[in-house]
């Protein structure tokens, strides 16, 4: 049997657990907030106890915080920072829009873990308060939004920049080994002149090193945090500099480049650079989409499609099909990255619609800026690991399409006219001829001339 302990808030009594840190407001939020299966993110609780850390710090060094308590909030975020208590931080995503309830969730779990190491019962809240200590000098419409931006930036910065430079990286490697294999272009999905494999994937590797650029400028506005703002923006109940002090803890916590926002109105009104991130997101998604479908498409077959890559066979393709390979890794990358398209619209649609001070959308939207970071991250670490080092070239097939290719006829088209050119190509595919044997034919150009000219190898680097 679960046994209970009476705890309190403004509103009276809840029983809560009574081996639980959390206190009274999280009961509460547990009790009616009974929606969906998803909990706040994770990625959140130890970004909430940093900042709680640099506010008991900040306001300890204004005089407003005793030491005896300042030290005993700091230990307790250090211990949620090192990884523990995680089980203490409960609630679903679906709670109210600012936030309120997982602020207090840190807010009593830190001050019933101070209790408990002060040697008093949980639920005395003694000699730390949750609100009176923990939350001084703040409230959850500016200390939940600069969580929002601390996570994003932490979880950016930890996983998603180092995934994102390790696939181009590999992207770029196969480029490099494969810049001297002659292929045939396509453009509207139809044969166009050649270029190399090389070429081909050196422009998949740009993509994504200029989503690592893009992503790297849109930090920029996510760095700066509302702390200091409380309410309404305008710093009630906080000392002077209170919100530049913690904010500078903070950056020397983590090491990361937080700074005071410009306009602390705007950014507690508005959460812009959020959804001008989840874009930025959405850009490498639709990158990462095109990377993907094209290497499907280029390894479709394997005889009875393009078949000039071959696929790594990591599984077995098909439960009736023997020696099927299907290109799994793709649809998985390919999906993930469809639905941090639609997440992206999700924090689109957040962001437009707080009200006058204050988004009531955050759980929202940091829910689905940092599942769409998390989803990219691991489909990105496995496509490249499953299937981009596994990848190799069909030669002999890209040989063979380059050779029978009418579009090679395009380095004709300077010497003797586009019109003798297309005649050429004409005649060759109505009589199954070669372009060499149709030119000739046609009596257009000499065989001299057509072997000085027609090489494909100098059609990929013209200038040269």
């Amino acid at each position: 049997m679960t046994e209970f302990r009476n705890e309190s808030d403004s509103l009276g009594v809840v029983r809560v657990p009574s081996d639980m840190l959390w206190g009274a407001q999280t009961q509460r939020a547990l009790n009616l907030f009974t929606i969906g299966h998803e909990r706040m993110p994770r990625e959140m609780i130890t970004p909430y106890a940093i900042l709680k850390k640099g506010c008991a710090q900040a306001n300890h060094a204004a005089g407003t915080l005793p030491t005896e308590i300042m030290e005993l909030i700091v230990r307790v975020c250090d211990e949620i920072i090192d990884g523990r208590h995680r089980d203490m931080f409960p609630l679903p995503v679906w709670i109210s829009g600012s936030g309120t309830q997982f602020n207090m969730n840190v807010n009593e779990v830190i001050a019933n873990r101070c209790s408990q190491l002060a040697g008093e019962s949980l639920g005395s809240k003694k000699p730390v308060h949750p609100n009176d200590h923990v939350n001084k000098s703040q409230s959850t419409n500016d200390n939940f939004p600069s969580v929002m931006h601390m996570s994003v930036v932490i979880e950016t910065f930890r996983r998603l920049l180092p995934s994102l430079r390790m696939l181009k990286d590999h992207l770029s490697t196969k480029a490099k080994a494969w810049m001297d294999i002659v292929k045939i272009g396509r453009t509207h999905m139809q044969d166009a002149t050649p270029l190399t494999l090389g070429q081909e994937f050196s422009g998949y590797a740009a993509m994504l090193e200029e989503s690592l650029y893009r992503l790297d400028a849109g930090l920029g506005e996510v760095y700066a945090l509302p702390l200091g703002g409380t309410a309404v923006g305008t710093g009630i109940n906080t000392s002077p500099g209170f919100g530049e002090d913690a904010i500078a803890n903070i950056a020397e916590l983590t090491g990361l480049p937080f700074v005071p926002v410009r306009n602390i109105f705007a950014a507690q009104g508005s959460h812009d650079a959020l959804v001008h991130f989840s874009g930025l997101l959405k850009t490498l998604a639709v990158s990462l989409n095109k990377i993907a479908s094209d290497i499907r498409l280029l390894a479709c077959g394997p005889r009875a499609g393009i078949g000039e890559l071959i696929l790594p066979a990591n599984e077995p393709g098909s439960s009736i099909m023997p020696g099927k390979v299907n290109p799994t890794q793709v649809e998985a990358l390919t999906m993930v990255s469809l639905q941090v398209i639609v997440n992206d619209q999700a924090v689109s649609l957040g962001g437009t619609s707080g009200a006058l001070e204050m988004n009531a959308y955050k759980p929202l939207m940091i829910r689905n800026l940092l599942h769409s970071i998390g989803l990219l991250v691991d489909a990105m670490d496995s496509f490249r690991i499953n299937l981009v080092d596994g990848l190799e070239p069909n030669r002999e097939r890209i040989s063979d399409h380059l050779n029978r290719s009418l579009m090679l006829v395009t380095a004709l088209a300077p010497a003797i006219g586009y019109e003798s050119a297309a005649s050429i190509a004409h005649h060759a595919h109505e009589t199954g001829q070669t372009l060499k044997e149709s030119a000739l034919e046609l009596g257009l150009v000499t065989e001299k001339e057509f072997d000085q000219i027609m090489v494909p190898e100098k059609m990929t680097r013209p200038h040269d």
